[in-house]
């Protein structure tokens, strides 16, 4: 029979109960101060004390992967796919590695559209002070200046970040699947300028300042022996607490706090944002939108507040699976309208390509994308 290690860590705990509660009044106080203190260790969190570190490269090279010449992720000895279940029974572990490779892949598709789409990483806002946080969008060189055709890529709720459509996919497929390049480039080589917006980049986290409690005697009038008590019972709290957080916590973890980016503290503000300041400023006589699920609700958002402004900019939006609601978002009449004429929602199906799908609300059509269109599956 095996032993977790969290088990041995618990034993004296139950054999101090045990021999506790063979005692008179004084153990049966000491008793009910132990049944506390376990009824508030998470044995699911004091699991965490037989995982590895949770300590992972900050490189592909030192996961061991590589995107190979068809843009997908290899093992570099083994040449084998990503593998999630790299240590059995540690699904948290798993995950926790899983995340920190999705970090390594998202700065490095922010490389490839500065290096290979050639597009600038402006910041915003533009205004920002040194101090406050920021955020940041892409954008090809004419893109302002484009007097012809501007497109203007949004994409989905989640981790996934500029010129991404889906991580898993990145992960599991290949580049072409699941970024935005392969329609970076079309969209230059047809001669757009190109604006990438980033959505879901609303806050930088930054670790909790730890609050210093002055303990009872740093400036009290008490008499001695009372001042003696408080810090007693102080002191032994201090070290219940501190014993709880070994377990809760085993790894240290750092406790963060986020704090928004001033006018692009969500996709709807950030949607808002980059229209005022970049594409309503733009020299496009036609905008272009192509915005996938969550992008497609922000697009609406941005209808509802710059409708008359939106109306005579944009000339087409090509939604994917958009999760859009004109009912609960409170487009009006006109918006609807106007999205019928203009918009259209590729939306996951089996029927062919283009097939006409039923749709409940009364917006743009929905047709199908077919299973060729794979970005669109999350």
């Amino acid at each position: 029979m095996s032993i977790s290690l969290s088990s041995l860590i618990l034993l004296p705990v139950w054999i101090s109960m045990a021999q506790i509660q063979q005692g008179g009044p004084d153990e049966k106080e000491k008793t009910t101060a132990l049944k506390d203190l376990l009824s508030r260790i998470d044995l699911d969190e004091l699991m965490k004390k037989d995982e590895p570190p949770l300590d992972f490269p900050d490189t592909l090279e030192g996961f061991e992967y590589a995107f190979n010449e068809k843009g997908q992720l290899r093992h570099i000895k083994t040449g084998e796919p990503f593998v999630f279940n790299y240590r059995e029974d540690l699904h948290r572990w798993n995950q926790k590695r899983y995340e920190a490779l999705g970090e390594i892949i998202t700065k490095y598709v922010y490389e490839l559209l500065e290096k290979d789409c050639n597009l600038k990483k402006i910041s915003i806002p533009v205004d920002a002070t040194e101090s406050e946080p920021k955020s940041f969008i892409f954008m090809s060189e004419d893109a302002l200046t484009n007097p012809q055709k501007l497109m203007v890529l949004i994409h989905g709720s989640g981790v996934v970040r500029a010129g991404q459509w889906a991580r898993r996919l990145i992960i599991n497929e290949d580049l072409d699947s699941g970024t935005q390049i392969p329609f970076i480039k079309r969209a230059m080589d047809e001669g757009y300028g190109v604006i990438v917006l980033n959505p879901n980049e609303n806050y930088i986290e930054v670790e909790k300042p730890k609050i210093h409690v002055p303990s009872s005697s740093d400036s009290s009038d008490e008499p001695a022996e009372k001042r003696e008590r408080k810090d007693k019972v102080s002191k032994e709290t201090k070290k219940r607490r501190d014993f709880y957080e070994k377990y809760r916590n085993p790894q240290r973890e750092k406790e963060m706090m986020q704090l928004y980016i001033r006018e692009n503290g969500s996709p709807e503000e950030h949607a808002v944002y980059v229209w005022d300041h970049f594409i309503a400023q733009s020299a496009a006589e036609n905008v272009f939108f192509v915005a996938h699920s969550y992008g497609g609700l922000a697009f609406v958002e941005l209808m509802i507040q710059r409708e008359a402004d939106v109306k005579s900019k944009v000339t087409a939006v090509a939604l994917t699976d958009s999760v859009h609601n004109v009912w609960h978002q409170e487009a009006g009449k006109t918006i609807r309208e106007w999205m019928r004429e203009n918009c259209c929602n590729w939306v996951s199906s089996s029927e062919p390509l283009d097939t006409s799908v039923e749709s409940m609300l009364p917006d743009c059509p929905r047709v199908s994308a077919g299973n060729s269109c794979k970005f669109i599956m999350m």
